[in-house]
């Protein structure tokens, strides 16, 4: 990422031939480049004006103006917003007369990047913006808005004041052994790195669920050939996903369908039909739909009506607790209940008049509400984060073992820079290029 002292600028939203554009300038240029566009003095501080923007005696465009003087901005630096028609001239000539100002274009992410650097977001603060801007589920944009709020941070930065105040009364009686210091300044600090470790093991053990909601709770539709997956996962997304055929083998490759089930965002992938491949690419199609099927959240077993008492032996075998059982092709009643589903959920279902398809979505959000809601509780969002609360569980189970309060004292300080990392109270500058340069332009 280019210096961080230079001044930029971006179209940050809006564009094509119709609406508005906002432009977003950051830097010390930030200023002069509007006076020197309008030909008058800054509007005030926080306060939209109406301005027509002039280069070179040439009208560029006119629209609105504000001005967020440093350090009361975004970035901390001197801030200014256009908010101008979003038609491609407009975007062309005025981006060309910011770079002959002196201002270039803007990085991915460098505004946040900015913003982090003048202390105005901690690191998990800034994910939240590219989790907020990629959202498309309400429950994705909930999650988003609760880190950025700082739901995280209180978290993490409350279990690193913990840490480095259980250090200190370590290393005082280290430091200060032959002076008349308080009484069991060891053993409080051992039971404050106790509370910390269970604390934070609880917070690991949520079945990922932050993570699964920014990517989607994965289902797996899986069967025999023949027994209607594919019309199941086109009646499902409402369009023809996936091509229909009555020809066996037909679905060689995973297709996937993206559904927004009353906020929560999940995956559907239709895959092939599971039975002995007739030749190598239908072989392929059939070892990715098994590896789907390690990978999913969820299962669907399909097995058609008219063959019920015949069922697949190696969809059976597919079947545990993380799977639901349909009965396709109920286009002219309900079969009896099979023996072999027994303890499983069994939903009939037509593909082809969409009987029990309300029903098996009302379950699917059923499942992933449970799968992916905690509550409001803050959820561990990123595997970073995961990785470095692991290493400070690590690093405390060794200091509470430790022999020696010297050794005990340093895990302790190593657990606290673990922390430290997520929320980039510590130096984290390795991180940094990887971590911003995964936004969108503008942000």
């Amino acid at each position: 990422m280019s210096s961080l002292h230079d001044s930029i600028f971006a179209l940050t939203s809006g564009s094509g031939r119709a609406g508005v554009a906002v432009y977003r300038l950051s830097g010390s240029l930030a200023g002069a480049a509007i006076t020197a566009l309008t030909g008058r003095n800054l509007p005030p501080p926080r306060q939209a004006s109406y301005r027509r923007l002039v280069w070179q005696g040439d009208l560029l465009d006119q629209g609105l103006v504000l001005w967020f003087p440093a350090p009361a901005s975004f970035t901390g630096e001197d801030v200014a917003e256009l908010q101008l028609h979003g038609g491609r001239a407009v975007a062309q000539a005025l981006s060309a007369a910011l770079i002959a100002l002196g201002l270039r274009p803007a990085e991915p992410g460098e505004f946040s990047r900015r913003a982090f650097e003048a202390g105005k977001l901690d690191l998990t603060q800034a994910e939240a913006i590219a989790d907020l801007v990629a959202a498309e589920t309400a429950a994705q944009r909930r999650q988003a808005l609760r880190q950025m709020d700082g739901a995280l941070l209180r978290l993490y930065e409350a279990w690193r004041e913990r840490l480095v105040r259980a250090q200190a009364h370590l290393e005082a009686g280290i430091d200060f052994s032959d002076e008349d210091l308080p009484g069991g300044l060891d053993e409080g600090a051992r039971r404050a790195l106790q509370a910390v470790v269970a604390e934070m093991t609880a917070h690991l053990a949520d079945s990922h669920r932050g993570e699964r909601l920014r990517d989607g709770l994965h289902v797996a539709i899986l069967g025999a050939p023949n027994v209607g997956k594919s019309s199941l996962l086109n009646r499902i997304a409402g369009r023809e996903a996936a091509i229909v055929s009555g020809t066996a083998g037909t679905t060689r490759d995973i297709i996937e369908v993206h559904l927004d089930l009353a906020g929560y965002p999940v995956v559907l992938a239709d895959t092939a039909g599971l039975r002995e491949a007739a030749e190598a690419v239908e072989e392929e199609g059939i070892r990715r739909a098994l590896d789907r099927a390690d990978r999913a959240d969820l299962k669907l077993l399909v097995f058609a009506a008219d063959e019920i008492e015949r069922p697949d032996a190696a969809v059976l075998e597919l079947m545990d607790a993380d799977s639901l059982v349909l009965i396709n092709k109920c286009d002219t009643g309900l079969p009896p209940s099979p023996a072999w589903g027994q303890g499983h959920e069994i939903l009939p279902v037509s593909a082809r008049t969409g009987l029990g398809l309300e029903a098996l979505l009302a379950v699917l959000t059923e499942r992933a509400a449970a799968a992916l809601d905690g509550a409001g509780a803050p959820a561990l969002t990123r595997a970073r984060h995961r990785q470095a609360i692991e290493e400070a569980v690590a690093s405390l189970r060794q200091s509470l073992a430790a022999a020696l309060p010297e050794l005990a004292a340093e895990d302790v300080r190593l657990a606290a820079r673990a922390l430290g990392r997520i929320t980039g109270r510590v130096d984290v500058e390795e991180m940094l290029d990887v971590i911003f340069r995964e936004f969108c332009i503008g942000k």
